[in-house]
């Protein structure tokens, strides 16, 4: 006899109780797998039946249209009642006193299953491998949609059940299963930069560079006075355009200026040079005692005798 899949020996076991979580019974040691605790009278009603072991057992909400498979652990609870982990109530919808239809069944051993965590946190363990092997051999079922639950130094992680081979619901004692991963729900792949062309932006780069970069002016920066006075006159940028013929200027052992020196003076003090020597500056009255000045320096001079070596007088000791 055959429903739905599963085969049924003989007379099946079913039956209806009412569900309550495990730490009703002081039993949190069934949260961290997929066992249930049932009443001794079920247990008398399948030693009585020829059901194949280990004991499997479908697990079925009607008012949620809701199903699982589970194992068992004992028989010690009171009539009428089992107790469950709290994940399975979950994954079924069902609340503390509500009806779940239990029925024995026989499931396909799996060679197959999908996981896909819910957070990114499960696959940052050390060994996440290690950990679901360690934690799957308290489970005796996998049923596609479920959500296991896979407790690790204090901390839960759910995990999506998304496919089992060779059938939606598969036993996993005793058996090689080969064991993916899906990306976990809140897995983002990275975003890859937008990829530009350069040739569109080399151009406006440039000219932007051109337009910001200030020319280079030599000795544009402003003149000083030696007293402290501030200058009569504003500075101007150097022009190297008009600086190769021009030459310093040559003052004479009288103070005049050499050929050809007033007219490049007096360019050089346009352009803001600082020229040690230069009269530009001085007063008009520092102009009219110019001219008596020179007049004293061109004076004659009187010349000295030269000096001749061996023209003394000559002496004698005698006297």
């Amino acid at each position: 006899m055959f429903f739905n899949g599963y085969g049924y020996h003989g007379a099946s076991f079913e039956q209806t109780y009412r569900c309550y979580p495990a730490s009703f019974i002081e039993k949190p040691q069934i949260e961290s797998g997929d066992k249930i605790i049932m009443p001794p009278s079920a247990l008398d009603r399948l030693a009585s039946l020829h059901i194949d072991y280990p004991m499997l057992f479908e697990l079925r909400n009607d008012a949620a249209n809701r199903v699982s498979h589970c194992g068992v652990l004992e028989f010690i609870a009171e009539e009428g009642m089992i107790y469950m982990p709290y994940w399975m109530m979950e994954n079924m919808l069902l609340q503390e006193g509500d009806i779940v239809q239990v029925k024995n069944v026989t499931l396909p051993k799996g060679t197959y299953v999908k996981l896909q965590p819910h957070t990114k946190d499960f696959l940052d363990i050390s060994n996440p491998k290690a950990i679901l092997e360690t934690t799957l051999r308290n489970f005796s079922c996998l049923t596609t949609g479920d959500s296991i639950m896979v407790a690790y130094n204090n901390k839960k992680y759910y995990i999506d059940i998304i496919e089992t081979k060779p059938s939606n619901a598969i036993s996993i004692i005793e058996t090689d299963c080969e064991v993916d991963f899906a990306p976990p729900l809140d897995y983002k792949e990275p975003e890859k930069p937008a990829v530009s062309d350069p040739s569109k932006t080399a151009a406006p780069v440039e000219a932007a560079s051109a337009e910001t970069e200030p020319k280079f002016n030599p000795f544009s920066g402003s003149g000083r006075r030696l007293d402290g006075k501030p200058a009569k006159y504003e500075s101007s940028p150097f022009s190297f355009a008009g600086s190769k013929d021009k030459r310093p200027a040559v003052v004479n052992a009288g103070g005049q200026p050499a050929s050809g020196s007033s007219s490049q003076g007096t360019s050089r003090q346009s352009q803001g040079k600082l020229v040690f020597g230069s009269n530009a500056n001085r007063n008009s009255k520092e102009k009219q005692k110019e001219p008596a000045k020179e007049s004293k320096q061109e004076l004659p001079q009187k010349e000295e005798p030269k000096f001749q070596a061996f023209t003394g007088k000559k002496y004698s000791l005698k006297g």
